[in-house]
């Protein structure tokens, strides 16, 4: 996988967005104010993350 794909995303000021990031790579998200810059970065990509190392985690260990 060589993005991560986020497909629908409604957060705060975010409506259905769809996105594909480049994975390893430095990713800078510019906008106007209020346009939803920090939902996407903070509330929307930093969840995905979290959830996807918690899954990664043996049920086991």
């Amino acid at each position: 996988m060589k993005t991560i794909q986020i497909r629908g995303a409604r957060t705060h000021n975010l409506k259905n967005i769809d996105l594909d990031l480049p994975r390893d790579k430095l990713i800078v998200i510019t906008g106007l104010s209020g346009s939803g810059k920090s939902s996407l970065a903070f509330d929307t990509i930093y969840a995905e993350g979290q959830r996807r190392y918690v899954e990664s985690l043996s049920a086991y260990a």
